[in-house]
């Protein structure tokens, strides 16, 4: 298991570019970053989305997965901070800092893909990210949906908690 520390949470597309993970030399790192995109979506949808089409490389999101990702926060904002370690419904997912997500070692699927699996408190096993590697050398998102799919949700929300 690999752990991706971030010690803040970028603001905008030209912070997330800066941090060293963005460079997408390995799956875990890509993997990671798309959890950092996503956990500022309630609060900036345009720049979590400018994230996501830089960690998709030169396979821009349409209008479905723009519409995918909107219809799985839609009253869920709490979904990827699920993937932040110590961040479970007893807390209302509030993580431990600095952030961190721990990611499996890849699988190689066939050249040049690998899946690999993030770690949630909200979930009762791991969620598979798949990665593909480009020409340039960097692996970018390539199957992440599983990511926003069934995380139960924060105890303060649940009556029968």
């Amino acid at each position: 298991m690999t752990e991706i520390i971030f010690k803040t949470i970028p603001k905008d597309l030209a912070e997330f570019q800066a941090l060293p993970e963005a460079a997408m030399s390995m799956p875990q790192q890509t993997a990671a970053l798309a959890v950092l995109a996503l956990s500022i979506y309630p609060k900036d949808k345009d720049s979590s989305l400018q994230m996501m089409n830089y960690l998709r490389g030169p396979r821009e999101m349409n209008g479905i997965d723009k519409q995918f990702i909107a219809d799985r926060f839609r009253g869920r904002d709490y979904v990827p901070r699920a993937y932040f370690k110590d961040a479970v419904p007893s807390n209302d997912y509030a993580p431990s800092l600095p952030y961190t997500i721990q990611v499996s070692e890849g699988t190689v699927m066939q050249e040049g893909m690998e899946k690999v699996f993030i770690v949630s408190g909200g979930a009762d096993s791991p969620r598979p990210v798949t990665l593909r590697k480009a020409k340039d050398g960097k692996w970018y998102l390539w199957e992440y949906s599983s990511i926003l799919l069934g995380i139960k949700a924060p105890e303060s929300t649940n009556p029968w908690a």
